[in-house]
């Protein structure tokens, strides 16, 4: 019986072992609210404050501008949804969002959300690299501009957004009086790369648990001391009233915990994964013909390999990996079932053909230079026995 191997990351990840042991107390004997006054509560609401700190350790920001959600979803919504609401609070008519058309499903299907109640929404292009330029962000803008929302990183391919360039053109139109914020999505990025909202310049930022070997069911939205959002879950006033709910005491000590993993060996495990990507994409491309990486090769993150194979389904191709062992991904998680070609690597300007044909291999903290040897010598065959039943089922359609 072979060994499976997991290249699918992106989508979500195992369990780190000390993350685990981190939250199993919380599971068990240390079982309070953290919003109750007793000594159970406390302990509870102690475990909450460090995990606030931990993850704040990890983007930079003080603990206090820390909201724990139930994930990276949840905190894309409140940040798009509670400041359009907030800014509909103040009376702001028609309020306009600036966003890319290769955002995750979590920002675009709010911006298309809000388009229905009167919002203007700004999709800007990317271009064959994936990467949205700060020219076009720049000329977007509108009088009635409220949110530049813009991911970090793509979920698909990997690509790097300027994000600290929008962020420093925010400050400086924020100087001459323009009420603009700026949302980043770094569910992806968060753990894989240096991310710093001081840096950046971010007033809103999203992060996700189970990306960085933590469980399901939890994540963070960063927002600035200053910035106000209108709540989207009412009937507590946990999280600063701004995420009503009782915390998940298990789940949020466990983030905390990956946090501060990732933080420790962001550097080392950042130079691994790039070496391994690179030395297995070298050998795809040399091996493969008709194959080709989508998005820029120089500006991605270092776990994030998406290559298209010209003249093959992507579903077929994962079907016949995931029979040998191999778990890849044909684009976002949340997509999954959608037999329509990817949007985004549509988005760079493939023809339907190589947005089919496009797979994503996203590399992770167990993956071993031996995972990649033994995807290297089945991927190959893979390829071309679906390109021969391809080619045959296209002749006898012609026939």
């Amino acid at each position: 019986m072979f060994r499976r191997i997991y290249l699918d990351n992106s989508a979500t990840t195992p369990v780190d072992p000390d993350v685990l042991a981190a939250m199993m107390a919380y599971l068990t004997d240390k079982f309070g609210n953290a919003s109750s006054i007793h000594f159970f509560g406390q302990e509870a609401k102690a475990a909450v404050d460090k995990a606030r700190h931990q993850v704040a350790g990890l983007i930079n920001s003080r603990p206090n501008e820390i909201i724990f959600t139930s994930g990276g979803t949840e905190a894309n919504n409140l940040a798009v949804r509670g400041l359009v609401e907030r800014s509909a609070d103040k009376g702001v008519r028609a309020p306009h969002i600036i966003t890319s058309a290769i955002e995750h499903p979590a920002v675009k299907s709010v911006c298309e959300d809000l388009q229905k109640q009167g919002c203007e929404v700004t999709y800007l292009p990317v271009y064959d690299d994936g990467l949205v330029r700060i020219e076009d962000v720049r000329n977007a803008i509108r009088d009635e501009t409220i949110l530049i929302s813009i991911m970090f990183a793509n979920n698909e391919i990997g690509t790097i957004q300027p994000v600290h360039e929008i962020g420093r053109m925010v400050r400086d139109l924020r100087g001459e009086g323009k009420k603009i914020w700026f949302h980043t999505d770094a569910v992806q990025a968060a753990g894989k790369v240096s991310v710093d909202v001081e840096e950046i310049g971010c007033d809103l930022l999203s992060v996700s648990a189970h990306k960085i070997y933590a469980p399901k069911g939890v994540g963070a939205l960063y927002v600035r001391r200053g910035v106000r959002l209108h709540s989207q879950n009412i009937g507590g006033r946990q999280e600063r009233g701004v995420r009503g709910g009782t915390e998940s005491v298990p789940l949020i000590a466990a983030f905390g915990t990956a946090c501060e993993i990732a933080k420790d060996r962001l550097d080392t495990e950042s130079l691994r994964l790039t070496a391994m990507r690179d030395r297995f994409e070298n050998a795809v491309l040399e091996n493969i013909p008709d194959s080709s990486v989508n998005g820029a090769i120089d500006r991605r993150l270092p776990n994030v390999s998406n290559i298209s194979f010209r003249n093959i389904e992507g579903e077929g191709l994962l079907i016949n990996l995931d029979m040998q062992g191999i778990a890849v991904s044909t684009g976002s998680a949340c997509s999954s079932g959608s037999l329509e070609p990817s949007p985004v690597i549509r988005a760079l300007g493939k023809d339907d053909e190589l947005a089919r044909g496009a797979i994503r291999f996203s590399f992770g903290h167990l993956n071993t230079d031996a995972d990649v040897e033994r995807v290297l010598d089945v991927l190959p065959t893979s390829v071309e026995n679906l390109r021969r039943l391809n080619s045959s089922s296209s002749k006898k359609s012609a026939g």
